[in-house]
């Protein structure tokens, strides 16, 4: 708990609606930092000037940045809007960062890889995105990189769900209460990951001054029908979850087969070992869903 008289001040970009910035800003509060969780309205975080005002106004000891464009099939049609929050922005916050004195804490994805590996990503691996989306968020993480600000502290995180928007989680259980089945595909693995975890371990990450790259998930691996189906009975409902191949669910964008990260490094800088997706789960269902145990 950070006393009263020492409160360190973040600013949460994506604060308000996003599902991990609504995340953070509980975890921050509970820890007892002084929180700014911004808006759409507070400043158009595309306006590198503005954004620049808006910080220095709050003078933040650190911020965090959950804004992202993350519509993974639409960013194939929208390269220039994608581009604009995953690329744009996190360089441009790098160089505010370095300007004003903040540290910086950024959020990429599993979607920098591109799948052939067998066994979880470190954070050394080479990268290869396979769609837009994917080519953004490292783009941006290169951007940011660039920059050389002070620091700044990059997490991969992967697969989120949590309570305060919509997510492939809460749209299976919604599909499921109506439904007799499913089709869910199979061949896509990845690191499911609950947002509140993911803050808490942000917050860990800060407080032992981690910077560069980190990839932070919840432990073990799943692939989306593992996932839906677990979430359909831990919520106790009948429909029956079927594995299909990617192939009989066609989309856009191009995922990685295989996107399992590991977390090593971060359990190495911390002593903390992330707590497993079904347990997680577990938590979102029950705790923040309201289904009954």
């Amino acid at each position: 708990m950070t006393d009263a008289n020492t409160a360190k001040r973040a600013v949460v970009l994506g604060g308000v609606t996003g599902m991990l910035g609504q995340a953070l800003v509980n975890v921050l509060n509970k820890a007892g930092w002084e929180v700014v969780a911004q808006s759409r309205d507070d400043v158009d975080v595309t306006t590198c000037s503005a954004l620049d005002e808006y910080l220095a106004g709050h003078a933040p000891d650190v911020v965090f940045n959950a804004i992202a464009y993350t519509a993974v099939d639409l960013a194939e049609d929208e390269k220039d809007k994608a581009c604009e929050l995953n690329k744009k922005l996190p360089a441009s916050l790098g160089r505010i960062s370095k300007k004003q004195g903040f540290k910086l804490v950024h959020y990429s994805t599993d979607f920098a890889f591109d799948g052939r590996k067998q066994m979880p990503y470190v954070e050394t691996d080479e990268t290869n995105p396979l769609c837009v989306y994917g080519k953004s968020k490292l783009d941006g993480e290169k951007a940011l990189l660039a920059t050389e600000a002070p620091g700044a502290l990059i997490l991969r995180t992967a697969w989120l769900f949590g309570p305060g928007r919509k997510n492939f989680v809460q749209t299976i259980l919604n599909l499921a209460k109506d439904r007799d089945s499913l089709n869910v595909v199979h061949d896509q693995i990845g690191s499911p990951t609950y947002t509140p975890d993911l803050a808490r371990y942000s917050l860990e990450l800060v407080d032992a001054g981690g910077e560069g790259i980190y990839h932070m998930v919840n432990s073990g691996q799943a692939s989306w029908c593992e996932l839906a189906a677990e979430a359909v009975h831990l919520a106790g409902l009948s429909c029956a979850v079927r594995a299909i191949p990617s192939s009989e669910y066609p989309q856009k964008a191009h995922r990685p087969p295989y996107s399992v990260l590991s977390t090593e490094a971060f359990t190495n800088k911390t002593g903390t070992t992330p707590r497993a997706w079904v347990q997680a789960l577990r938590e979102y269902v029950f705790k923040d869903l309201g289904a009954v145990e």
